[in-house]
C-alpha cells in the first residue's frame, strides 16, 4: 500500500481549535479557577498568593500537551493494529463503563462518569465511543452481505451498540447515548443497512425516549425546560439554558472582548466546559465565533473526504465514524448552547476543558490523519453505501501490501 502525505487541512482545522480552545479557557476560566483554589477566601483577588487565576489554563495546557502526543503516535500507528485489537478496546471500554456504574466517583449530585486514578478523573465514556467505532468497523468489514439482513444484520448491531450505550445511557448520561447511537447508525448507513431496518431502529429510540423523558425526572425537567421556558423554572432546571441565551445574545456582533464576559461569573454553570461556546459568543461576538462552526464543517468535510477514498472497508467505516463522532458531538453542543435542543452535557471537541474528551478526540484524529496517508486519489466511492463489488480481491492486496 503506498502512503502518501497527511491531510494537512484536517491537522491544521484541529491545531486551530485547539488553540483557540486555550485562548478561551485563559479568558472564560479566571472564575472557576479562582472558586477551585481559594472556595474559602471571602473576596479574593488574583493579586493573592493563595489564589492561581490561571489553574484552568495550567491544567488544560498539560492535557493538551499529552493529547497532542496522543495525536502524534496515533498517527502513526498502523490501523491493522486498530483492526487487530478492536475486540479488546470493546471489552475493557465496557468493563470500565459497569466499574462507573457501580463504583465510580460520584463528581455530581445526578451522575456518576469518572473514576478517580492518582488524583486525576477519567471518563470511560470519552473513550467508549472511540472503542465503539473500531468494533462496528471490524464487525461490520466482516459481516459483509450479511448486513442487510434482519437476523444476521440488524438484531447483532443492536446488541453490539446497546451493550455499550446502555451503561453510557444509566450513569445517566444521555448526551454521550446520542453520540454514540448517531456514530453507530452513520456506520451501519453506510455498511449497507436497509432502510427499513433503519426506520425500524428509529422507531425503538423514539419510544426507548418516551419511555426515559416520562419516568427520570432528571431528564423530564430538561425537557420541559427546553419546551416551556417561563419565570417559574429560571432559578431551577431552566436556568443553563437561560444563562447561555443571554451569553450569546449579549455577544452581538462583535463581541464585548476577550476577558470582559459578565456571564461566565458564576451565572453561566460549566462555562469552560458545556457552554465554552456560549461563554466565547459573549467574548467574542457571532462574527468571530461563525468561524467555529465553519472549522467543524471543515473537519466533516476532510473527514468523509477521507472516508471516500480510504484503501478497504475497515479504515473507510472507522474514518466514517470518527468523523461522525466529532461533527455530531460538535454541533450538538452548539445547539445546546445556543437553545436549539435540551441540555444534554456535552463537551465541545477540541475547545472544552476536560482531559478524557480532549485526549479521546485527538487520538482519533490522530487515526484520521493516519488513514488520509493511506488514501486511494484515483477510487473515489469504491467503497461507498451498497458498493460492495471485488471487495474481497481489493481487501486481499490491500492486506499483502
Amino acid at each position: 500500500m503506498r502512503k502518501l502525505q497527511a491531510d494537512n487541512i484536517l491537522l491544521l482545522t484541529v491545531l486551530a481549535l485547539l488553540v483557540f480552545g486555550l485562548v478561551m479557557i485563559t479568558s472564560i476560566g479566571v472564575p472557576k479557577s479562582i472558586q477551585l483554589t481559594a472556595p474559602d477566601i471571602l473576596y479574593p483577588n488574583c493579586s493573592d498568593s493563595a489564589v492561581d487565576c490561571y489553574y484552568l489554563f495550567k491544567n488544560h495546557l498539560v492535557r493538551l500537551l499529552i493529547g497532542l502526543i496522543a495525536l502524534l503516535i496515533a498517527s502513526k500507528i498502523s490501523h491493522r493494529f486498530w483492526r487487530k485489537t478492536a475486540v479488546f478496546w470493546y471489552g475493557a471500554t465496557v468493563v470500565l463503563l459497569l466499574v462507573v456504574l457501580f463504583a465510580g466517583s460520584q463528581f455530581t449530585t445526578f451522575a456518576k462518569s469518572w473514576i478517580v486514578l492518582f488524583n486525576t478523573s477519567l471518563q470511560p465514556s470519552e473513550f467508549a465511543k472511540l472503542a465503539l467505532i473500531f468494533y462496528l468497523a471490524h464487525w461490520l468489514e466482516r459481516k459483509n452481505q450479511d448486513i442487510g439482513t434482519f437476523q444476521f444484520g440488524f438484531v447483532p448491531f443492536c446488541i453490539v451498540t446497546g451493550i455499550l450505550a446502555l451503561p453510557i445511557l444509566l450513569q445517566p448520561d444521555l448526551g454521550s447515548t446520542l453520540v454514540v447511537g448517531g456514530t453507530a447508525v452513520a456506520m451501519y448507513f453506510v455498511a449497507g443497512a436497509k432502510f427499513r431496518h433503519l426506520a425500524l431502529g428509529a422507531f425503538i429510540a423514539f419510544v426507548a425516549a418516551l419511555l426515559i423523558i416520562g419516568n427520570v425526572s432528571r431528564v423530564n425537567d430538561r425537557f420541559q425546560a427546553f419546551m416551556n421556558q417561563d419565570e417559574n423554572c429560571r432559578e431551577d432546571y431552566c436556568w443553563q439554558t437561560e444563562q447561555a441565551n443571554i451569553a450569546v445574545g449579549t455577544g452581538g456582533f462583535w463581541g464585548k472582548g476577550l476577558t470582559q464576559g459578565v456571564q461566565k461569573s458564576y451565572w453561566l454553570p460549566q462555562a469552560s466546559d458545556d457552554f465554552i461556546f456560549a461563554a466565547s459568543a459573549e467574548e467574542l461576538g457571532f462574527i468571530r465565533i461563525i468561524f467555529v462552526l465553519i472549522a467543524y464543517g471543515v473537519i466533516g468535510w476532510r473527514g468523509f473526504m477521507i472516508a471516500i477514498h480510504a484503501p478497504d472497508k475497515f479504515t473507510m467505516l472507522t474514518a466514517t465514524g470518527i468523523t461522525s463522532w466529532i461533527t455530531l458531538q460538535a454541533f450538538m453542543n452548539i445547539a445546546i448552547n445556543i437553545g436549539l435542543i435540551p441540555v444534554t452535557g456535552l463537551t465541545l471537541p477540541f475547545v472544552s476543558y476536560g482531559g478524557s474528551s480532549l485526549v479521546a478526540t485527538l487520538i482519533g484524529a490522530g487515526v484520521l490523519i493516519h488513514i488520509s496517508k493511506y488514501a486511494k486519489a484515483n477510487a473515489p466511492g469504491t467503497y461507498r453505501r451498497g458498493n460492495r463489488r471485488s471487495y474481497s480481491s481489493q481487501y486481499s492486496s490491500y492486506s499483502r501490501a
